[in-house]
């Protein structure tokens, strides 16, 4: 299927090829978003067949040596997942932030715009000009359609990217976490880092189901490693446990300047690690 572009209601951009799917919208003058508008639809078609290109080398594990990519989302990539290198990890995990990051950051070069959202299927990166802020919803739970807390980020807040991961995502998890969003500093690094933390919200117990990953998706990047595909009913102890695992890694990458912030939630129990002066992500009335 080829690339497709189309205006939503709202004037909000939607950019679809294939598993890239993004909902973009953008604030100033009208010419200004026009232009933004147009150099997003214009660049867009090029993406995928060049993140084709790059596969091999991009669902590798990252060991000692850092790849070497000339993409500029690869570089982004390579750049999010590096910090992790110590565990396994490809650039995929930071595919979808890496993504949404690019296609701003040329939006933001063409036009001048107040506020600019690039939505890649809840993988978020945002610019906003001085004195401008953004809301967002955080949904823990996508079997229930309703938010279960508030992210408001300000232009002076070091966060331009929001990330969600968790085994009921789009994404395969090794860990059982409905969802966790992370606020880091790019969409690429939150997107890496919420794939991080969410594979540490585990632990053993009957009620969770895992399968290799390449048996649950052929062209999965994590081969033979069990990614989960089921979680019933835990014990609170046993909710507790892991989201204090989850907890722990959070803070460790919030501490090494990773993350600002992160919402961990796993069936009725939540965490949050930020700051003592930060305001989100705070939970929903």
């Amino acid at each position: 299927m080829s690339a497709q572009a189309s205006l939503l209601p709202g004037n909000r951009l939607h950019l679809n090829h294939g598993p890239i799917d993004l909902i973009v919208s953008a604030d100033g003058d009208a010419a200004e978003v026009r232009r933004a508008y147009q150099v997003a639809a214009a660049m867009f078609p090029n993406i995928l067949p060049e993140l084709v290109a790059k596969l091999a080398i991009l669902r590798a594990p990252v060991g000692e040596f850092r790849p070497m990519v000339m993409n500029p989302i690869a570089r982004r990539m390579v750049d999010a997942v590096w910090p992790y290198r110590d565990v396994f990890v490809t650039p995929m995990a930071a595919v979808a932030g890496a993504v949404a990051e690019h296609v701003l950051a040329a939006m933001v070069e063409a036009a001048t715009l107040r506020r600019a959202i690039v939505n890649n299927g809840g993988d978020i990166a945002l610019h906003l000009a001085e004195g401008e802020t953004v809301r967002a919803g955080v949904v823990g739970d996508l079997s229930l359609p309703k938010m279960d807390a508030a992210i408001e980020i300000a232009s002076g807040d070091p966060v331009r990217g929001i990330a969600t991961s968790g085994w009921r995502g789009r994404s395969q998890s090794l860990g059982i976490a409905d969802s966790v969003t992370v606020l880091a500093e790019s969409a690429a690094m939150a997107d890496a880092a919420a794939t991080m933390i969410a594979n540490a919200v585990n632990v053993d117990d009957p009620a969770i189901h895992r399968l290799p990953a390449c048996e649950v998706r052929d062209d999965s990047d994590l081969g033979d490693l069990p990614v989960t595909v089921a979680v019933g009913l835990l014990s609170s102890q046993k909710a507790e446990l892991a989201l204090e695992n989850g907890v722990h890694r959070a803070a460790e990458l919030r501490a090494r300047g990773l993350i600002a912030a992160a919402y961990l939630q796993l069936q009725d129990q939540v965490r949050v690690v930020r700051a003592s002066h930060q305001s989100v992500p705070s939970r929903a009335a």
